[in-house]
This record gives C-alpha cells, sequence and structure tokens, in this order.
C-alpha cells in the first residue's frame, strides 16, 4: 500500500529506497534470527545467554572506559559512552532468572555471576524502556499477565504502586541539570509528558525539548492532515516538515523520515492501513500457542509479554522499527526452536 502511494508523489530514489528497506528490517531480523537456531545444538537457550553475556561484558567495558578514564558523570554522558538501551540483554537476564525452567544445567555459581554482569549492565543502560520490558516481561513469566482474580490483583497493586511512585518523583521536582540521580528522575517524570502532549511551544527551548517526541507526533498530523493524506499516508520516501532545525544525533535536520514513535512513522508512509497490519502484528503475539513441554509454555509467556511490551515500546522507541534493536533476532530464534519442538511431537 504504501509503496503504491508513494506512486502519486515525486520523492528522490534514494529516500523511497531507504524506506523500503527500513519497514522491511524486522522481517529480516526475524529471519536471521529464524536461521540462527539449529537443531542439534545441546542447549539452544545457553547459545542465547552466553550471547547475551558477552555483549553485557563488552557494554561493561565501555561504561567503566567512560566513567573511570573519561570523567562521564551523568545519564547523557554514560549513555553516550555506554549505549542507550539492549532489549537482547533483559530478555536474556530473565531467561537466566527462570534458569530452572530453561532448563540451563549452569551451575549455581555461574548462574549468579551471569545474572550479576546482566542486570549490572542491562542497568546502566538507564533506559525507561528497558526498565518497563524487565516489569511486563517478568510479569508475564510468573504468569501475572494471565486474565484471573489473582493476576488482577497483582497487576492493581502494581498500578497502585506505581502511580503513588510517581506522585512522590513529580512532588520531589528533580532538576533537569542536578546530579546523576535527578537527571534520571527527571526522565521518568516526563514519561506521561514527554508522550503525550499536544501543545509545544517551539520558541521555548525547555518546553520543545522536553515534548520534542510528541512535537513529532504533533506534526505529522498535523501534515496528513493538511495533505489530506490521514487515510493512506505519503507513502515510501515521505518525510515531516518539523519547521525548524533540530539536533538528532550528529545531524542537524528539518525533514526527518522516521520518528521516535513507531506507530506515527507507519502512520505517515501507510495510513490507517498500515496501522492495522501493525496492530495485527502485535496481537498476533497474543495467540494462544500450543505448548508440548515446559519450555515451550514459558516462551509462549515470553511471547505475551513481548506483545505488550510492544504496545508500548512502538509508541517511544519504534518497537521492532528501531534501528539498532536485537529482539527480533531473538524472536526469530524462539519461533525457529517452537517449529523444531512441534516437528519433533509430529513425528
Amino acid at each position: 500500500m504504501s509503496f503504491f502511494v508513494s506512486l502519486f508523489f515525486n520523492y528522490k530514489l534514494y529516500f523511497v529506497i531507504r524506506d523500503i528497506t527500513y519497514l522491511l528490517k524486522p522481517i529480516f531480523g526475524l529471519i536471521l534470527g529464524y536461521q540462527l537456531f539449529y537443531n542439534k545444538t545441546k542447549n539452544p537457550f545457553q547459545f542465547i545467554v552466553y550471547a547475551g553475556v558477552v555483549i553485557a561484558s563488552y557494554h561493561l567495558l565501555l561504561v567503566a572506559w567512560g566513567i573511570l578514564v573519561e570523567g562521564a558523570k551523568n545519564v547523557a554522558q554514560i549513555r553516550d559512552y555506554g549505549g542507550y538501551f539492549n532489549d537482547f540483554e533483559v530478555y536474556t537476564l530473565i531467561i537466566l532468572l527462570f534458569h530452572e525452567q530453561f532448563q540451563l544445567n549452569f551451575t549455581k555459581q555461574k548462574t549468579r555471576i551471569f545474572i550479576s554482569v546482566l542486570a549490572i549492565s542491562s542497568f546502566f543502560y538507564l533506559a525507561r524502556t528497558n526498565f518497563i520490558q524487565f516489569v511486563i516481561l517478568f510479569m508475564a513469566m510468573k504468569g501475572w499477565l494471565i486474565f484471573n482474580k489473582r493476576s488482577i490483583t497483582i497487576v492493581s497493586t502494581l498500578v497502585v504502586f506505581s502511580v503513588l511512585s510517581y506522585a512522590a518523583i513529580y512532588n520531589y521536582n528533580p532538576r533537569r541539570s542536578g546530579s546523576a540521580l535527578d537527571e534520571f528522575l527527571y526522565k521518568i517524570k516526563l514519561i506521561p509528558l514527554e508522550a503525550f502532549a499536544t501543545k509545544i511551544n517551539r520558541n521555548d527551548w525547555k518546553d520543545f525539548h522536553d515534548h520534542y517526541r510528541s512535537y513529532e507526533n504533533v506534526r505529522t498530523v498535523e501534515q496528513l492532515s493538511h495533505n489530506g493524506n490521514l487515510l493512506f499516508g505519503e507513502g515510501m520516501g515521505s518525510q515531516v516538515d518539523l519547521k525548524q532545525k533540530v539536533y538528532l544525533g550528529d545531524m542537524e535536520l528539518r525533514h526527518i523520515s522516521i520518528l521516535h514513535n513507531g506507530y506515527m512513522t507507519i502512520f505517515l508512509k501507510s495510513g490507517i492501513p498500515g496501522i492495522l497490519v501493525l496492530f495485527g502484528s502485535i496481537f498476533f503475539f497474543f495467540k494462544k500457542f500450543n505448548s508440548y513441554n515446559e519450555i515451550d509454555s514459558k516462551i509462549n509467556l515470553l511471547f505475551l509479554g513481548t506483545g505488550i511490551f510492544l504496545i508500548f515500546s512502538y509508541w517511544v522507541f519504534l518497537g521492532f522499527y528501531n534501528l539498532i534493536d536485537t529482539k527480533t533476532l531473538l524472536i526469530g530464534y524462539l519461533f525457529a526452536y517452537k517449529n523444531h519442538i512441534q516437528k519433533e511431537n509430529n513425528n
């Protein structure tokens, strides 16, 4: 649909090709992850854990270099050296925490060391999305996201605790340029404000910076409304005019092809049909898959948590469409493992 719509616009070929490859990225990631599975591997989940620990160890070296050698002191500087997030490490940490169910067969000492490395590394990404991801996946693996009386009680308690915690942080009023802790709490304070604001003052630097992600969304809707393209979007090669130049990474841009919001990015390219397809891909993870053994059952719970996390992740950090996303590889690997189990049980 988005490719067909782009035929009605005069976009540069470079931007069209870039969008095509970008929108196909999750599919390529899932296929690559699927191909990484080898059915004769003695313990497939050990492969995942070892990969996660290697990545985490390298990340901790980068963080140590940034803090001890380069003198990084605040959240932004630490993340500049170490990286901004890593979903793969969080999945690996979850698998390790449920090592008995996944039959990892590590010694207790090795399990503790690996959990420590992954937990510390995951923390030092200082990424709000990774903290939320961990909570959602942990709750899913405990069975607390399956609809019943017990899960309603647990989720309700967590919601109340989260609201009270946010209220405490809001009243504490952390400073943007305060200590590292203040800076991190300030980012937490911005979570509901940053993503859902509808009125942003472009001339007020603080207001514009704090609500920039919402500003992208507002400009997308305004542009599509003005051009009469709300239904089908503006196709491959389309860009949003921000009305002013902003620094994104190491570039100063006024027109952007990819937004922080995955829903809005798809809405820009393919309108409402694209959004419906995207939601279909998310709710696929809520499907009730057959379980052939305990590991397979835990993978199904991991898929449930993934679906819930994606609803949030697409809104704030592009979900599967993030340029440095790694969870598609893991999800593809898990699909291959489930397919292998199904074939074994059907023979």
